[in-house]
């Protein structure tokens, strides 16, 4: 059986984000339990963690820093216990070493880079970057990406955007007046700028691929 931890520290739609992981689990045939919690036990005892994020960079560090020992919890099931862990949205970005969002906000530091504001070249282009867009891959292919050809889209609604100092970390981006990153990944961490959830076949099968990946 396994144990999927949705981290909630008062941040998002979090059901939506359980709920299709279950839909997941159930079309691949994996039995286990979505919990959503902030419990540190079932955390640490989790098989795998998702991290989901909406709002502010700065507001949901101060959201996981609010709850007693989360944010210690989270990066030693990183760095020591090497559980698989999914950021989404914010939570992708979250995996960033800093945030430039109402001024410089630390965050994990698990991938290599920051976030700052989207600054399209054709300043027709709104911000936030909201919609479907077509996912391009980079260079190394990832096992998250099994089964989802390029060019295939998925929905985003984000105003900040992750920038790779180490191109390897890159995984996928998007084009909105330049690249914009839509996955990162390195190591036993990932993370989606798009939504899964509303992502329809993509986001689902993202999600399986999540489930049975074994980095």
């Amino acid at each position: 059986m396994m144990e999927i931890s949705v981290v909630d520290y008062g941040s998002g739609n979090l059901r939506s984000v359980a709920k299709a992981i279950e839909r997941s689990m159930a079309e691949a045939d994996i039995l286990g339990q979505v919990r959503v919690t902030a419990d540190r036990g079932h955390i640490q005892n989790s098989d795998r963690i998702v991290l989901p994020g909406v709002g502010a960079f700065a507001d949901c560090q101060a959201g996981i820093r609010a709850i007693p020992g989360l944010w210690q919890v989270l990066d030693d099931a990183v760095k020591i216990q090497g559980k698989p862990l999914l950021g989404i949205c914010v939570g992708m970005q979250l995996l960033s070493e800093v945030g430039h969002e109402f001024g410089d906000t630390p965050g994990f530091g698990w991938v290599k880079g920051e976030v700052r504001m989207i600054s399209p070249s054709d300043k027709r282009l709104k911000i936030p970057h909201m919609g479907w867009n077509n996912l391009i891959f980079c260079d190394q292919p990832h096992p998250l990406l099994d089964g989802i050809k390029e060019g295939a889209h998925a929905y985003f609604v984000h105003s900040f955007a992750f920038q790779c100092t180490n191109p390897a970390g890159q995984l996928v981006s998007v084009d909105y007046g330049g690249p914009i990153t839509a996955a990162v990944g390195q190591g036993n961490v990932v993370g989606t700028q798009f939504h899964p959830e509303k992502s329809q076949a993509v986001g689902l099968r993202f999600l399986t691929n999540f489930l049975k990946w074994k980095p």
